[in-house]
């Protein structure tokens, strides 16, 4: 499903260059449950953003799916994050103004298609059915953060990014958001890589990669 080939991601701070990530080599097979961690700046969110074709490499290359994307246009980057990948974010990246379900129906808009059904089952998967027509500021962190599991899910993705996706929770909303997540993806199939620092999130997962300074510096299952 994954995988990086030496890849090196360096940002220019100023007339100095900073090197983030140190040639990264990495798989992950479809269907895999994979949390990455790694300290502060260790570079795990920038690996994250790679996967997700939200940046490019600066060397090395990225296959997904046995198509190496790294290589790709803005624009051809935009229709593989809309077609391939659905995203969780920390910070939920709801849009105020709009009920859930329109939150919903907009990721559908922007991966090209749906309905309002589509939209109204992806909500009902989590749980969030009668909830569908609150705006974002009249549903808990936990039901946010639902909404937002829906909307990555409402077009079928094969790969789900979740970068801390408990981060803003707590602990019992962050525990219902990690069993949705394993439910959806052991009843699905869908690889699933989680960005996480919580040791007891990862062991959620079927294989931990741990990143430092750059680089992976090992792996282990779960």
């Amino acid at each position: 499903m994954i995988r990086l080939v030496n890849i090196t991601k360096n940002y220019l701070m100023g007339k100095r260059e900073l090197a983030v990530l140190n040639g990264i080599n990495m798989h992950i097979k479809r269907g895999e449950l994979v949390a990455i961690m790694g300290p502060s700046g260790s570079g795990k969110t920038t690996v994250l953003n790679l996967l997700g074709c939200l940046d490019k490499p600066t060397s090395g290359s990225y296959y997904l799916e046995n198509r190496e994307v790294s290589r790709l246009s803005s624009s051809e980057l935009a229709e593989v994050r809309s077609k391939k990948i659905g995203f969780v974010f920390q910070t939920f990246n709801l849009l105020p103004r709009l009920s859930a379900l329109a939150n919903v129906e907009l990721g559908l808009r922007y991966a090209g298609g749906g309905d309002r059904q589509q939209a109204m089952e992806a909500l009902a998967k989590v749980g969030l059915s009668e909830r569908a027509h609150h705006r974002p500021t009249e549903l808990s962190g936990g039901e946010q953060q639902r909404v937002a599991i829906a909307r990555a899910l409402a077009k079928n993705p094969p790969l789900i990014l979740a970068d801390e996706p408990t981060g803003n929770l707590d602990s019992r909303s962050g525990g219902e958001i990690i069993s949705i997540l394993t439910s959806l993806h052991k009843e699905k199939g869908i690889t699933l890589v989680m960005i996480t620092h919580d040791a007891s999130i990862a062991q959620h997962c079927q294989r931990i990669i741990h990143i430092k300074d750059g680089q992976v510096v090992g792996e282990e299952k779960v």
